[in-house]
C-alpha cells in the first residue's frame, strides 16, 4: 500500500494514492477516472478480468473497483483469485442493485458496494471511507515477521537476523505469497498464477528454481528447512512460526 499521510480524525489522506478501476464500459471507465484523478488519486483501468488480474500484480493499487459484469473472467471470480493473495480493499461497481448480488459481493470478499448509476460525489466518498477503514489494518500488514526473518513489503526489502537480503523482484514477491499464507500448503500452478501471471507461458520447474535460490538467500536448509517446506506432489508451505 501506497505511504500515506494521515492526521487522526481528519477523513483526507494527504497522498490518496492508487486505484485500479475494472469497467469495461468505455463511457463510464472515463467519468470514473475523470473523478479520482480530479481527487487526486492515480487511476490505473483494465476493461476485462484476465487484464484487471495482471494490473493488480503488476501495480499494487491501494484500492479496486471492480465491476461485476466482466469479459473474459467475471469479476465475482476476479475478488475471489485476488482475495487468495490479498487484503487490498475492494469496491464492487455494477448496475445489479438487487439485494442478492450486494450480498453475493460481500461474502466473496468485496469491502463494499456501489451500484450504478452512482453519483460522482458518492463514488468518491466510497474510496474515501473505505481507504480509511483499512489504513490501519494495511499498516500493520506492512511487515511480515517470521523468526528473525522480517520482509518489509512498503520498502520491498528482506532481512535476516538484521542483514539485508538482495532478492530479485520475483524471489520477493514468491516469498511474500508464502509468508503471507503461513502453515498453508500452496500448489506451485497457484504460485505460478499469482507471481508470474496467468498469461506467463512457462512451467511450474520455475517455482522450484526461484524456491531453490531463495532458500540460498535466506540461509534455509531444504534438507532441514526452518521457512519453507517443500509439500511433496503439491508445492510449497511456509513454516507456521513458534511465537
Amino acid at each position: 500500500m501506497s505511504q500515506r499521510a494521515m492526521l487522526e480524525g481528519v477523513a483526507f489522506f494527504a497522498v490518496p494514492g492508487t486505484v485500479l478501476v475494472v469497467e469495461d464500459d468505455p463511457a463510464i471507465l472515463e467519468l470514473i477516472t475523470f473523478q479520482l484523478d480530479k481527487a487526486g488519486y492515480r487511476v490505473i483501468a483494465a476493461t476485462d478480468g484476465r487484464e484487471a488480474l495482471d494490473r493488480f500484480r503488476a501495480s499494487h493499487p491501494d484500492l479496486i473497483l471492480l465491476d461485476l459484469m466482466l469479459p473474459t473472467i467475471d469479476g465475482l471470480e476476479v475478488c475471489r483469485r485476488i482475495r487468495r493473495v490479498s487484503s487490498v480493499p475492494i469496491i464492487m461497481v455494477t448496475a445489479r442493485g438487487q439485494e442478492d448480488e450486494r450480498i453475493l459481493g460481500l461474502q466473496t470478499g468485496a469491502d463494499d458496494y456501489i451500484t450504478k448509476p452512482f453519483s460522482p460525489r458518492e463514488l468518491v466518498a466510497r474510496v474515501e471511507a473505505v481507504l480509511r477503514r483499512t489504513q490501519a489494518a494495511g499498516a500493520a500488514e506492512a511487515a511480515l515477521v517470521a523468526g528473525d526473518l522480517v520482509l518489509d513489503r512498503r520498502r520491498r526489502r528482506v532481512t535476516v537476523a538484521g542483514r539485508e537480503v538482495e532478492l530479485t523482484p520475483k524471489e520477493f514477491d514468491l516469498l511474500a505469497l508464502l509468508m503471507a499464507h503461513q502453515g498453508e500448503a500452496l500448489e506451485r500452478d497457484t504460485l505460478l498464477e499469482h507471481v508470474w501471471g496467468y498469461a506467463y507461458a512457462g512451467g511450474t520447474r520455475t517455482v522450484d528454481v526461484h524456491i531453490r535460490r531463495l532458500r540460498q538467500k535466506i540461509g534455509d536448509d531444504p534438507q532441514n528447512p526452518r521457512y519453507i517446506e517443500t509439500v511433496h506432489g503439491i508445492g510449497y508451505r511456509f513454516r507456521e512460526q513458534e511465537l
